[in-house]
């Protein structure tokens, strides 16, 4: 029996071997050209809704160089041309500014500090060991963050008051720190669980006790789970007005946000002088903006990190 095999020649060979890449040329530029338009539309809306948040932020930056009179005109001004910065130097001459300054600057660290640590022992717990009512106790944490805050304010002022911390930045830093401890458990408990503790234990046979190659080798690992945990405490504590309003009824007691509202009430006596509210508003602003901007890489990790696994 003879078998016949045909050889393809020199030409054939060429011709096939070029015939594949042409066939993929054309099949990534009719791909390039279907996803085009979809990737530029996508760049077009995310830049719409981007500015669209960045918009107010602006107006309060430009409207805070601007006087009273050019921000009652009816036509807006979108540029600061022939602006100043009266408003903030009228602002910046009430001491009350720094003092209410130097009140949410201690009560945010305390409350960021005391909350990171008890949520942090409170996610190793529950991610790390088995004990009896570790079901219910995440239930609980859940539960309580369901609580509207509205409805705690007469109980939360009756037990400050009791133990004599009415107006004072301890009090206020307490509610801040229960207030904001359930939802940062269950963000960190994210970052914990995410963390094999096969680490640990293989650390462990290198002749490390327990704490030192959780604090030697996980805890860094959960560097940037803090830094977004943190982030979160901190936008909670600084930006807060309800509680502040209730614990904190002295006027040399007040946080940013009710030195504000004292002054656009002050303002409000005689024709509202937008220009140093925006002013004042701008100065509000500028400590969370300056912050994030200094941990918004470790923040944007530690989100991400967290979303693995829960």
């Amino acid at each position: 029996m003879t078998t016949s095999v045909t050889i393809p020649t020199g030409g054939e060979l060429g011709a096939t071997a070029s015939a594949v890449p042409v066939a993929s040329v054309r099949t990534r530029t009719r791909w390039s050209q279907r996803v085009r338009p979809r990737r530029i539309l996508l760049t077009v809306l995310a830049f719409a809704v981007s500015l669209a948040w960045v918009f107010p932020v602006y107006w309060m930056m430009n409207s805070s160089l601007l006087s009273n009179r050019t921000l009652q005109s009816f036509i807006p001004t979108f540029l600061p041309f022939g602006g100043s910065f009266a408003n903030y130097e009228n602002v910046l001459e009430d001491g009350s500014f720094f003092t209410a300054l130097g009140i949410s600057l201690s009560v945010t660290l305390i409350a960021v500090f005391f909350c990171l640590l008890f949520a942090f022992l409170a996610a190793v717990a529950i991610s790390r060991f088995r004990f009896k009512g570790r079901k219910a106790f995440v239930l609980a944490v859940l539960i309580v963050q369901m609580l509207p805050a509205e409805g705690l304010f007469i109980a939360q002022y009756k037990m400050v008051s009791s133990v004599g911390l009415l107006n004072s930045v301890i009090g206020v830093s307490i509610i801040y720190t229960a207030a904001v401890v359930p939802f940062t458990v269950w963000m960190l408990r994210g970052f914990v669980a995410g963390i094999p503790a096969d680490l640990e234990e293989a650390a462990m046979v290198d002749g490390l006790s327990r704490t030192q190659a959780f604090m030697r080798i996980t805890f860094p690992l959960l560097a940037p789970g803090l830094v977004a945990s943190g982030v979160f405490a901190f936008l909670q504590a600084w930006n807060e007005f309800t509680v502040a309003l209730v614990l904190l009824p002295a006027e040399q007691m007040h946080t940013l946000p009710l030195w504000l509202r004292g002054f656009i009430q002050a303002s409000a006596t005689r024709e509202t002088d937008w220009g140093q509210v925006m002013a004042a508003s701008t100065l509000v602003a500028v400590p969370v903006i300056v912050f994030f901007l200094i941990v918004q890489g470790r923040m944007t990790s530690g989100l991400v990190s967290g979303a693995v696994k829960g």
